[in-house]
């Protein structure tokens, strides 16, 4: 009887042991039930090609508002927004280096940083050198100049100085499509700015964001002309990168459930177009 006790004790404790062994296992396989960046992006985090491991090492240019505001790391605006957004998506945390925007795409692309969000236009020469996410912003120029300039339109920059940033697009369209007797470059866009307040340049040609938020804290300026440029920001990588897949279907998800909506109404006041909700990189809407 005794030894049939024993048996019988020795048995319900294996089957116990057994039982609390596999329910452990269900808590490490499961997680606790929340969903993983795997499950959320279709990526393994281990597989993006990170330069450190759970981090996102994201180059900008700051500060350009209001895309980029302040310096890392107390950085905020749209673009900082929007790419810790896309973070969060893939499970991993963001860390933003300051860097030079004429030399961002070169940094990127020898794995400085994994990413660039600096409020950059897609173009064919830069995609030559990195590749771009699908758009998350269209933006035109403008023509910024002093209150009661006589410079009226971008027809009256003949002979005139007019500043830009260096390395953007803002500056190919001052030396390839007016007159300007000199483009004088600087290396940030307030740069730019505060060379018009202090009566170093005439004009500014810059993106249309950051030409109205000059007005709202700087004063003193005004926009006399919008040029319709249709420019399409995109966060670049380094070419080939297993990482833009996995932005693109970040961006995407950010999309679909309305952050971008929500980001161009707090910084722009407006709807995104078409070619931001609907757009890609090889298919511009």
């Amino acid at each position: 009887m005794r030894s049939r006790l024993l048996i019988l004790i020795a048995a319900l404790t294996l089957g116990l042991t057994a039982l609390f062994v596999a329910g452990c296992g269900d808590d490490d396989d499961d997680d606790g039930g929340e969903t993983t960046a795997e499950q959320t992006t279709g990526a393994d985090t281990a597989d993006l090609g990170l330069v450190k491991e759970g981090v996102l090492t994201v180059g900008t240019d700051a500060p350009f508002p209001p895309f980029e505001i302040g310096q890392p790391p107390d950085i905020t605006g749209y673009d900082i927004e929007v790419m810790n957004a896309i973070a969060e998506e893939l499970g991993v945390e963001a860390e933003y280096i300051d860097t030079s925007f004429d030399t961002i795409f070169r940094d990127v692309a020898s794995g400085q940083f994994d990413i660039v969000a600096a409020a950059s236009t897609i173009t064919p020469g830069r995609q030559k050198t990195v590749d771009f996410s699908d758009p998350y912003y269209e933006a035109q120029q403008a023509l910024l100049v002093p209150e009661g300039s006589d410079i009226t339109s971008v027809d009256d920059l003949s002979g005139k100085v007019v500043g830009t940033q260096d390395g953007t697009t803002g500056e190919t369209y001052a030396n390839d499509e007016t007159d300007a007797g000199e483009v004088r470059g600087f290396p940030e866009g307030p740069d730019a700015v505060q060379a018009l307040v202090s009566g170093q340049v005439d004009a500014v040609i810059i993106d249309q964001p950051v030409a109205v938020d000059a007005i709202d804290k700087q004063g003193g300026v005004e926009i006399v002309e919008e040029i319709p440029t249709n420019e399409l920001y995109g966060f670049a990588m380094a070419k080939g990168a297993p990482l833009v897949e996995a932005v693109n279907s970040a961006l995407q998800t950010l999309k679909d459930d309305g952050t971008i909506a929500e980001l161009y109404e707090k910084y722009f006041q407006a709807e995104p177009p078409d070619s931001v909700l609907n757009g890609t990189t090889e298919n511009p809407s």
